[in-house]
């Protein structure tokens, strides 16, 4: 139980994170707004669905991409979002640093993903 302790000590770290707390507050102010909250929720499926294609080894579609870019234009107008997305992107560098530590650690094979 050792390793469980200790994951759940780690996960207690990185919720007292300064970079976990500034996500998490950003989120509850893009979220709030119901308008913003939807085109974030439809910005994330549109992202989604890119990489899944380009996971299948293929591109995604032209329409997928504009559509992509429209709205991301659009969100980037506001300030919170713009803040949001930062933090966000901040967040997710220092989980998946975290995730490559023990992966790396525990020589899970995922050395195709350096580059």
């Amino acid at each position: 139980m050792f390793v469980y302790d200790k994951a759940h000590d780690l996960a207690k770290e990185i919720q007292d994170s300064a970079d976990y707390k500034e996500y998490a507050r950003l989120k509850k102010i893009v979220t709030a707004d119901e308008k913003t909250k939807g085109l974030l929720e439809d910005y994330k499926k549109l992202q989604l669905e890119a990489q899944a294609s380009m996971m299948t080894g293929n591109e995604p579609s032209e329409e997928t991409m504009e559509k992509l870019k429209k709205l991301g234009e659009v969100l980037q107008f506001n300030p919170d979002v713009s803040s949001y997305f930062a933090a966000e992107y901040r967040f997710q560098t220092m989980v998946g640093d975290v995730y490559k530590i023990i992966s790396d650690a525990c020589d899970l094979g995922l050395d195709f993903l350096k580059e």
